[in-house]
């Protein structure tokens, strides 16, 4: 049982995994496993995706990979950092000086994307130029699917990609064109919508038609796959699923979290971007819990706020306040190994269920 349906023919791959990671690594690994590994460049500026891209390029030869960009719509195209952050309420301040203080946190040497650059329009647009000058074969837009984006890139001759929580969002994506669509639940790890994945995926396919649907959200077992097939889809996207491999190479701290860790260890918080993002719950979260939190800002100013503490926080391993974007699916993680691994072990359990299936039938 090859499982090799119509998503995979359209991207040219032989195992309906769809990897996606920010992990040059990991990316490259699942393209050679037979998936299609896709790279998370929305914390690059754009010579980095370039220089990414070519990497992955050297890695993978001639099997395909893609790109995903967050563009969400909703950030306007203010540029001047200083001006924002100037902009955020003292109380919000004062709140995260806090954190650094119950914790001793030092200041940030190296800094990060978030303490270079402010989430805006103008650079998305940067972002958007350098991944579709790449040679990446597919782009997957997240948090937005700006219609002129998807046309221009199947201009450029890629498969283009929607992530979407909700079946207002799929038809968005399917009027502006997407080849694939992705549909994630309440699950998944990082940003994330309210309806949960079984609810979520039936719906999307039937109002796709002949548009090939992915699922994602929760996916940790060969059974989700066999699942997801069931229900319609044509493959799985998995995120999660590569933290604990040894290509991703997370920091001990965070790994030991991770393995640790079982479904309700994670929790929904808006503290890293603004938007509701699901991760481990550590002194992080639970400090944003606290009953004199402020209500985390919108994006972009979340990150602008905590930018360099996040930073210095990872920058000097403050163990109680490092985590990771996690879904529900990490309980299927606890054992460290490697991407083809987890490829492997993904399909042996999908064909499993299937027999198991035909069988009753």
């Amino acid at each position: 049982m090859a499982f090799r349906t119509e998503a995979c023919k359209i991207v040219g791959i032989e195992r309906p995994i769809f990897g996606f990671s920010h992990s040059v690594a990991v990316t490259a690994a699942i393209s050679r496993a037979g998936g299609l590994g896709v790279f998370g460049a929305t914390m690059h500026e754009p010579a980095e995706i370039t220089e990414i891209a070519r990497e992955i390029r050297a890695l993978v030869g001639d099997r395909p990979f893609g790109l995903d960009l967050l563009l969400p719509q909703s950030v306007g195209d203010d540029t001047d950092l200083a001006t924002a952050r100037a902009a955020i309420p003292q109380h919000y301040h004062d709140f995260v000086q806090g954190i650094r203080e119950r914790h001793a946190v030092p200041p940030s040497r190296k800094g990060s994307f978030y303490t270079r650059n402010l989430r805006s329009q103008s650079l998305f647009a940067a972002q958007v130029e350098a991944a579709l000058a790449s040679d990446a074969n597919v782009f997957a837009a997240a948090v937005g699917v700006p219609a002129e984006v998807i046309a221009r890139a199947r201009a450029a001759g890629k498969q283009t990609m929607a992530l979407i929580g909700a079946p207002k969002h799929a038809q968005k994506a399917l009027d502006a064109g997407v080849d694939v669509l992705i549909a994630q639940g309440y699950d998944a790890g990082a940003h994330t919508g309210t309806i949960g994945t079984f609810s979520l995926i039936p719906q999307i396919v039937d109002m796709a038609g002949a548009v090939p649907v992915l699922a994602a959200g929760g996916v940790g077992s060969g059974r989700h796959l066999a699942a997801a097939l069931a229900m319609g889809a044509q493959g799985v996207w998995m995120g999660t699923a590569w933290l604990v491999t040894d290509e991703h190479r997370a920091d001990p701290i965070v790994l030991e979290k991770l393995l640790a860790a079982k479904s309700d260890d994670t929790v929904i918080s808006r503290s890293y971007s603004g938007k509701t993002l699901r991760m481990i719950r550590t002194a992080w979260s639970e400090e944003w819990d606290r009953p004199d939190a402020p209500v985390p800002l919108k994006m972009p100013h979340q990150q602008v706020l905590i930018g360099e503490l996040l930073a210095a926080i990872r920058e000097h391993r403050i163990a109680p306040l490092m985590w990771e974007a996690a879904g529900q699916s990490i309980a299927y993680f606890n054992e460290y190994t490697t991407v083809a691994e987890v490829m492997d072990r993904i399909m042996a359990e999908a064909q499993e269920a299937a027999k198991g299936l035909s069988a009753l039938a």
